[in-house]
């Protein structure tokens, strides 16, 4: 980053920040900042040349630090939660923002500020960045922006949602699948995501006649990759690690699975490390829901029973927070107070975001992204499948492609779909008790101040694609 691009991006903030010559950022000007400044700086972090891009994202990162906006891990909240220190009363949402993340992002803190909301999870998966076109760095830059925008303060839970080992990869080059999946969470980490949720459960292999072998390559891979991420891990800050044991759309989890897989995962992790801080588990769901024929959704049979005893399990035998919900956003609306009733520790929800963002598209934009996706990914429509079906499964392809085109759109479109958004987050906020938690959020994620280089904010380019199609 040269000073000139520094000097050049700083004129364009009208005055409200300045830049010592030691580095050290000031806001001058809050209430300006939160105007057209900090739009611009979302936008040149994302959209910039990598020169811009590179000094956005450091503004941004080191006007948190000064607002007290602050990347952070939930490790220890969900720690107290094991030890029966935090009440079992919410559960926390992880949303994946794969569209127009910055206006999305606002509407998230637009719900959760009135509401004291502060145990709430922003999170992207392996898959997600390929096909959304949004790598670590520039995601958690957008997530401050909006922070800044909306006027929020507190910790920043920002998390690597499925980092997954491919299946077929691994079993062809299982040491570049490991580096591949290693090089994405060391760039996570780098850029302040402090919450990384290890999947392996791709490689359980149910042929084998013990259920600790069918869990054995799972428990040993995320041990090892559990070792690779507390190497990295900034000082005074413990990164929340999940793992999983049951790959989401398969069979329900059972207790023998998550004692099997904790045991021997335990058994491997080298001797005092810290491991995970909570486990997720396959219940009935599947990402993104099923659609039927019509391009509606088949209705989901979630087993609760299932949540309740492995959250049990999992904080009793094993000291976690609980058990893990993925694949929730498109449930019928009674359902999500039954996380809570049922002890979930954390749900996940993508899909059902997505699907609000398409439904309010100028209908010009939506055919254009329609058009593209039939011819692009035209291998993808499988027999037997109708168009509605096919394009319902296939359309969060299209939002990389078209991400300028939906950041571009005009502010009374983007107003409308924020409005709309906000109305189903604090909803979901509502539904999984997660209002007046900022001061429990603060207490176990209290603010640790890193300071970053503009050297820290190159832009990276490690593959993320090729990924199974996870994320809710």
């Amino acid at each position: 980053m040269s000073p000139r691009t520094l000097e050049t991006l700083l004129g364009e903030l009208e005055g409200s920040v300045t830049v010592a010559d030691d580095g050290k950022v000031t806001v001058t000007d809050e209430e300006k900042l939160r105007g057209v400044p900090v739009d611009t700086l979302a936008k040149r972090a994302v959209f910039g040349d990598t020169g811009q891009q590179a000094s956005a994202r450091w503004l941004l990162w080191e006007l948190g630090q000064v607002l007290a906006i602050y990347p952070a891990s939930i490790h220890e909240l969900y720690v107290a939660r094991g030890r029966g220190d935090v009440p079992l009363n919410f559960t926390v949402p992880a949303i994946n923002l794969r569209a127009m993340a910055y206006d999305s992002a606002r509407a998230v803190f637009r719900a959760a500020l009135p509401r004291r909301v502060g145990a709430l999870i922003f999170e992207i998966a392996r898959s997600e960045i390929g096909y959304t076109d949004q790598r670590p760095a520039e995601y958690l830059s957008v997530v401050m922006a909006a922070a800044i925008k909306e006027g929020y303060r507190g910790p920043l839970f920002v998390q690597g949602d499925h980092f997954q080992v491919n299946t077929k990869k691994f079993k062809t080059d299982p040491d570049a699948e490991l580096q591949a999946v290693s090089d994405l969470a060391d760039e996570a980490i780098r850029a302040g995501f402090y919450n990384i949720d290890i999947d392996t459960s791709t490689l359980v292999d149910l042929s084998y006649p013990t259920v600790d072998e069918q869990q054995r390559k799972n428990y040993e891979v995320c041990a090892g990759l559990t070792n690779f991420i507390r190497e990295r891990e900034p000082k005074g800050i413990t990164i929340s690690v999940g793992g999983e044991i049951g790959e989401i759309g398969e069979k329900n989890s059972d207790e023998t699975e998550l004692r099997a897989y904790m045991d021997g995962y335990n058994r491997t992790l080298p001797k005092g490390m810290v491991g995970l801080s909570k486990i997720s588990i396959q219940t009935g769901t599947s990402h993104g829901g099923v659609p039927l024929p019509d391009g509606t959704l088949a209705q989901v049979k979630i087993d609760f029973n299932v949540i309740k005893e492995l959250s049990r399990v999992a904080r009793e035998a094993y000291g976690m927070g609980g058990a893990v919900q993925h694949g929730a956003s498109t449930l019928p609306d009674e359902a999500f107070n039954q996380f809570v009733q049922n002890e979930a520790t954390e749900v996940h929800l993508a899909t059902g975001f997505q699907n609000i963002v398409y439904e309010m598209l100028p209908d010009e934009l939506r055919q254009r992204i329609y058009d593209r996706i039939k011819t692009a990914h035209a291998k993808e429509h499988k027999e037997g499948q109708t168009e509605e079906q096919f394009i319902y499964k296939t359309r969060k392809k299209g939002l990389g492609p078209f991400k300028e085109d939906l950041w571009g759109l005009a502010e009374d479109v983007r107003g409308a779909i924020r409005t709309s958004l906000e109305e189903k987050f604090g909803f979901l906020f509502d539904q999984l008790n997660v209002g007046d938690t900022m001061e429990l959020a603060s207490r176990y994620a209290p603010h640790i101040e890193i300071h970053k280089g503009p050297e820290d904010f190159g832009t990276t380019v490690s593959p993320a694609e090729g990924t199974s199609e996870l994320a809710d």
